[in-house]
């Protein structure tokens, strides 16, 4: 038989009073993880080290592309000159080389290609650090979730009072506030190369983030992703 809407109601409502009394509605917290990382030394190091490493690639591969264009190019104007048989062998050096072009994009920065890879070694034992001493946070406190709030959270609204970032950031042993960027990489090339390979970066933390996503969850804590951080 189904329960009655006004008993649904007024079960609900039993429940949900039952659980604030004993408590439970207060062992929930969370972090602005992007904030907390930006106050580590050795993640604002990590940043720079990819950043480089990017446009290094970035810029190989973009010579790759501009050799082919330039091959192209060459092929068009003569064309009306060649033979049939070097017609053939041009075209399938030009498609050899835009795949070789291709084939090195997809190396560097395909789904767990090298920069994926580099940042997952780099910024692994800094996510696992921050893991450990929320772990203890959360054990002290009672908490029984510690949600992120950064990167593509569904999380609408936060309470600051519920914000333990900068307990976070003190128990990690450095100051709220005292934020490190990353130093801006050589910009020789042009903003577009590095915008481009800072794009890359981005991507490369995206899927970090998400294939640590599991790893996160723990006894009485976790980090769920999220948004940006409120400000008081």
């Amino acid at each position: 038989m189904y329960l009655q809407p006004l008993m649904k109601t007024t079960l609900m409502t039993l429940l949900f009073t039952a659980l604030v009394a004993g408590g439970w509605a207060q062992k929930f917290a969370y972090i602005d993880s992007d904030y907390v990382l930006l106050h580590i030394p050795e993640y604002a190091e990590a940043q720079q080290t990819l950043n480089q490493l990017a446009i290094d690639w970035q810029a190989e591969i973009e010579a790759k592309m501009q050799a082919v264009e330039r091959l192209e190019l060459a092929y068009r104007a003569e064309r009306v000159l060649l033979t049939p048989e070097m017609r053939a062998k041009r075209e399938q050096d030009i498609t050899a080389k835009r795949e070789e072009a291709r084939a090195l994009q997809r190396e560097k920065f395909g789904v767990e290609g090298e920069l994926f890879r580099q940042r997952q070694e780099l910024i692994q034992p800094i996510q696992d650090l921050i893991f450990e001493e929320l772990k203890e946070i959360a054990s002290g406190s009672s908490y029984m979730v510690i949600f992120d709030k950064s990167n593509q959270s569904n999380m609408l609204y936060t309470n600051p009072k519920y914000d333990i970032s900068d307990r976070l950031i003190k128990a990690l042993g450095f100051v709220p506030g005292e934020t490190i960027e990353a130093e801006e990489p050589d910009k020789e090339g042009g903003e577009s190369l590095l915008d481009k390979a800072r794009g890359a970066v981005d991507g490369a933390t995206d899927a970090v983030r998400g294939a640590a996503g599991g790893a996160v969850q723990g006894a009485r804590g976790g980090i769920a992703p999220s948004n940006s951080r409120d400000k008081n």
